[in-house]
């Protein structure tokens, strides 16, 4: 099994939903682990249990604190203990602006209510005042605007005759143990999915002037060019050719940068069985550490050695810029 992701959980008061994270980690399949449980508030009961389940524990008080150095110092006890993920759970804090930045795409929180429905509080009462026939929970992306970033899952929780805010909270609860170690598995693990790795190189291959997908040989790839006279730039491979996992295979200069890519990074780059005599490099794709930034430079180099020179032209010139 691959390495397990590193989460630091943010509390507030009890941490139910830590807890069901807690003990999700515990089987032996799961791909994360618990290595922070973080608080705003050194009396914050779910520390207890934390320190109960031997995970290590940090709180610092909010109070006489700005929100940004308050997150800094938060933000660094996460650094410390080594997390690749931040989770919140019923963490009451309004996180400023650079903090949210600092783990964009690696924070996560849950929300009561099926978003974009209810944001901020009172979602139990919104809900019945509005006469929804169901509540729920959602999990998303934690972005700058509050409750708002892309929602990776919810759960529908039925609101019943007599229901009070109380009563379909706890149910809705229920809802939230079973959904967050869930989604939270499945994220961490989005990096080896062969259908999430195809759609970032998808979109960022797809993002040059001109190119469109055409199949080849049972994979995927990209061309530039009219449809008649478009030559491929990129291809995407898993387990294509008796080759193992998935791999991003461009373009280089020749067989003397194909040479010198193998003997300097070996675990990144190979030479795959199909292209690699006409000088094509393959890139590893479910490492689960994808440098996203590096996979769309290859993707450019690769468009502008194929592209014709009146893309190519207006490519330079817009860089200039």
């Amino acid at each position: 099994m691959a390495q397990k992701a590193r989460i630091a959980v943010l509390i507030s008061g009890r941490g139910s939903n830590m807890a069901a994270l807690a003990y999700a980690a515990k089987a032996e399949n799961c791909p994360f682990e618990i290595v922070l449980v973080a608080s705003n508030d050194p009396g914050a009961p779910g520390l207890i249990l934390a320190e109960a389940e031997g995970i290590e524990t940090f709180s610092h008080p909010h109070k006489g604190l700005t929100r940004e150095d308050h997150d800094q110092i938060m933000h660094d006890a996460v650094t410390r203990a080594g997390a690749d993920y931040v989770v919140l759970a019923g963490y009451m804090r309004i996180l400023s602006d650079r903090f949210v930045r600092q783990w964009q795409d690696r924070m996560l929180n849950i929300h009561p209510s099926l978003l974009p429905k209810y944001k901020g509080l009172d979602t139990y009462q919104r809900a019945l005042d509005a006469g929804d026939s169901h509540a729920g929970c959602s999990v998303h992306l934690v972005t700058p605007e509050l409750d708002d970033g892309p929602v990776l899952a919810q759960t529908k929780v039925a609101i019943l005759p007599g229901d009070t805010p109380e009563i379909l909270a706890d149910r809705v609860l229920i809802a939230e143990h079973q959904l967050y170690s869930a989604t939270l598995a499945r994220y961490v693990t989005r990096e080896q999915d062969p259908d999430w790795i195809l759609e970032q190189v998808r979109m960022r291959a797809l993002a040059l002037a001109e190119t469109y997908e055409r199949p080849s040989f049972g994979t995927p790839g990209w061309r530039v060019g009219s449809e008649k006279t478009g030559k491929y730039f990129a291809y995407f491979s898993h387990r294509h050719h008796g080759e193992t996992g998935s791999a991003l295979l461009v373009k280089t200069s020749g067989l003397d940068e194909q040479s010198a890519l193998l003997d300097a990074d070996p675990e990144l780059y190979f030479a795959p069985k199909f292209y690699g005599k006409s000088g094509w490099i393959a890139i590893r794709l479910d490492t689960g550490q994808t440098d996203w930034d590096h996979i769309a430079s290859w993707l450019k180099k690769s468009w502008h050695m194929t592209a014709p020179k009146r893309l190519t032209k207006m490519s330079d010139i817009a860089d200039q810029f």
